[in-house]
């Protein structure tokens, strides 16, 4: 009963929203900032219709539009383990609803994933190779960012040149992520994060992204 009801709620949920961007990497970069912790030794490309990331240690590659509202964002993401120089399957993450108190209207880090720590965002990382958890957190802008739920079993863990599809969703203080379908973290906010930017955030691997997309849940 309680799979048919979370089916059926899906469903709904698709057919009341609106698609309001969307980027299948088939032309070029113009929609995203990239921050590289070190990008002398880091690239970002698209190759064959998919944004290719390879970095030796952290980046974040920001969305340019600032989202709002009740909003479902989904993609599609392969980590790559190929012999690269920096092909490591881990730190399959994402930031969104970001946002520095400082300054609204933009985000400008360098890289380093501490340097996020005094932003307000809703955080998701999902884990492998030698980090063994997968976290979500949320970020409250003065370096306090608890681990609102993790998990550490095998099951909750990346594996090697899979194509996962993500789908993040922020629909009146309900926050949920779900990867390949499966509900990972389900949070109702009683303060909840209702604009900010999107990120992908990964650090010392290689991975493809497709088919992202954004809609406005009606």
């Amino acid at each position: 009963y309680l799979l048919f009801a979370f089916l059926v709620f899906t469903t709904t949920i698709f057919s009341q929203s609106k698609l309001i961007y969307s980027d299948d990497f088939n032309a070029d970069l113009s929609n995203w900032n990239v921050e590289f912790e070190k990008p002398e030794t880091s690239s970002l490309k698209i190759i064959d219709g998919k944004l290719d990331v390879s970095t030796s240690i952290g980046a974040t590659i920001w969305f340019k539009t600032q989202l709002s509202g009740n909003i479902m964002i989904t993609y599609d993401v392969k980590i790559i383990d190929e012999g690269g120089a920096f092909d490591r399957v881990s730190d399959l993450n994402a930031f969104w609803m970001a946002t520095d108190p400082s300054n609204p209207d933009s985000i400008k880090r360098d890289g380093k994933f501490a340097s996020y720590d005094n932003l307000n965002l809703y955080y998701a990382g999902v884990g492998g190779h030698y980090n063994k958890f997968t976290r979500f957190s949320k970020y409250k802008g003065i370096d306090d960012k608890p681990v609102l739920k993790e998990y550490s079993d095998k099951e909750h863990l990346l594996v090697v040149n899979k194509l996962y599809s993500v789908k993040i969703m922020v629909n009146n203080g309900h926050i949920q992520y779900f990867l390949n379908g499966e509900l990972y973290w389900d949070f109702q906010e009683d303060k909840p994060y209702k604009q900010g930017f999107f990120g992908f955030r990964t650090s010392k691997s290689h991975q493809l992204f497709d088919n992202f997309k954004v809609f406005e849940i009606e």
